[in-house]
């Protein structure tokens, strides 16, 4: 007896297209250009083939993951060095500026602990396309979260209104970039954020 409609097997699900992208792969890539790297490989040396190798993937799963090749991938390795993006809790404007500036210090400390790291951020400032899509794909961002606090500031009457918003930024910042980019040899003291951002604030607040 032939089956029914309904007793017959289900048609079979059409099958899914490309290939879902393995995290594990990813951080064996990662690992293996950190590798190379921190066993003396130029950037320069350092290729596609030869990451794949020792991540025990083949190119094309490089390719497929970062299609720009190595740049591309050189972005990923420098995300990975770096600490984790502040979270600011959105509960106090003060707080949320020293959660912003705490990060900032750790990243320049991890920085000075790191010869890859500096090598890595180097090359990319060296090369202004490859600047500009990490200018585009991290630093924007950040700076965005920052001005996003700070605007929270102005309009609940906190923070005077009368300054431009990349300028108050860098009033709260730039005296960590000076220590963590211009004068390496200055210290990162712990409470140093709480310092910056008590003392500017003493500045920018509304007079009442």
């Amino acid at each position: 007896m032939n089956p029914t409609p309904a007793e017959a097997d289900p048609a079979p699900s059409p099958a899914r297209r490309g290939r879902p992208r393995s995290e594990a792969a990813e951080r064996a890539i990662i690992e293996g250009a950190l590798r190379l790297l921190e066993e003396g490989t130029s950037i320069d040396a350092l290729s596609v083939e030869r990451i794949a190798r020792v991540a025990g993937v083949g190119k094309a799963t490089v390719y497929r993951r970062w299609p720009g090749g190595k740049d591309e991938l050189l972005l990923a390795v420098i995300n990975a060095l770096e600490e984790p993006a502040a979270k600011p809790s959105g509960e106090s404007v003060r707080d949320d500026l020293v959660t912003l500036l705490e990060w900032q210090r750790r990243v320049g400390m991890a920085k000075r602990q790191s010869a890859v790291l500096r090598t890595m951020t180097s090359h990319v400032k060296s090369h202004p396309e490859l600047w500009r899509r990490y200018h585009d794909s991290v630093i924007k961002s950040r700076h965005e979260m920052l001005h996003a606090v700070l605007r929270r500031g102005v309009d609940s009457g906190e923070l005077r209104g009368d300054l431009d918003v990349d300028l108050l930024g860098e009033l709260f910042t730039g005296p960590m970039l000076t220590r963590t980019v211009l004068h390496e040899d200055k210290e990162l003291p712990t409470g140093l954020p709480e310092q910056i951002v008590d003392s500017v604030l003493d500045g920018v607040r509304v007079r009442e």
